[in-house]
């Protein structure tokens, strides 16, 4: 693949054949389907954890809150980010109203307001897999052309939480909805409240670990493992590490797009049924080593991204 230019396909995204294929040889697959029950409950704990830990840093020294924010907090907020991307596709309750009023409270201790937002762009990102303008997933043309060599890469990683919530408004923009008002309404609420009871520290902690787990983070890894092109002509791909544990299995990331409405907690079950359907795909076997490899390797970049015409 030419590091100059998106590698452009007209071939349909693969997961719907797949998933068909799959579903042809194993119709049992479909036990799968449907909300975890045990998501609500670990999400109120992750939430209590983190408005704990606020308290607890709120006459803290700032190296201190920032070492425990990337350590601790940052790693927390990755996973109730992860929540959100599981209520995006109704995983944790039967009625998808439920799904969405949960979703914004387990925004809370991330400390903008993303739930309602991620929900609409995201649910596009399945739908319109690789459309250059629909799927706010893939980087912009200024993007790319400006995330070359390490230093580029390197910069980019680190910020790259701020091209995430920058880039809809320039590919997809969008009028905001009346669930995004009350997204916001209630994020500030809660907000000033921590602000006003606990102090700026407390209130800093939460976003300052939003952002530092989206950049130079072994957790970040899965944004550049998941769809950047490290085998040409492959779009997806999966990761078996440890590191799900933290991530509601998000790394089984073949098995989400084949199947967006099995759980994560069930995506291992469903590799394990039919696992010659993703024997050969390429894996990654570290988030680490995947931002080292994206950042060291000429041939990866801002463009290593494949796309489709509207």
């Amino acid at each position: 693949m030419a590091a100059a230019s998106f590698e452009w396909s007209d071939v349909p995204e693969p997961h719907a054949a797949r998933r068909r294929a799959m579903l042809a040889k194993y119709p049992e697959l479909k036990r799968l389907y449907g909300p975890c029950a045990r998501t609500k409950y670990v999400c109120t704990a992750l939430v209590a954890v983190q408005v704990l830990a606020a308290y607890g840093l709120r006459d803290a020294p700032w190296w201190c809150v920032v070492a425990v924010a990337y350590l601790f907090g940052g790693v927390v907020n990755q996973a109730l980010l992860l929540a959100i991307h599981e209520l995006s596709h109704n995983l944790a309750f039967e009625r998808p109203w439920q799904n969405r009023l949960f979703a914004v409270f387990v925004n809370l201790p991330v400390g903008v307001p993303v739930a309602e937002t991620f929900r609409y762009y995201h649910l596009l990102h399945h739908v319109h897999q690789g459309n250059a303008r629909l799927d706010t997933d893939l980087p912009t043309e200024l993007e790319a052309r400006l995330v070359r060599g390490r230093l580029a890469k390197t910069l980019w990683l680190t910020f790259q939480g701020f091209a995430y919530a920058l880039r809809p408004l320039v590919v997809h923009p969008k009028k905001p909805s009346a669930a995004e008002l009350v997204n916001l309404l209630v994020q500030v609420a809660f907000d000033l409240a921590i602000l006003h009871f606990w102090g700026v520290k407390a209130l800093a902690y939460l976003p300052i670990g939003s952002l530092l787990v989206m950049g130079l983070h072994p957790v970040a890894g899965h944004y550049i493992s998941e769809h950047y092109v490290f085998r040409p002509g492959q779009e997806t791909y999966s990761y078996y590490g440890p590191l799900n544990l933290l991530a509601f299995n998000v790394g089984y990331h073949n098995e989400h797009h084949d199947f967006p409405y099995i759980a994560g907690s069930r995506l291992p079950e469903l590799r394990r049924t039919a696992p010659e359907f993703y024997a050969s795909l390429h894996q990654h076997h570290s988030w680490t080593a995947t931002l080292w490899h994206y950042v060291t390797r000429r041939e990866l970049g801002g463009f290593s991204r494949i796309k489709r015409h509207g």
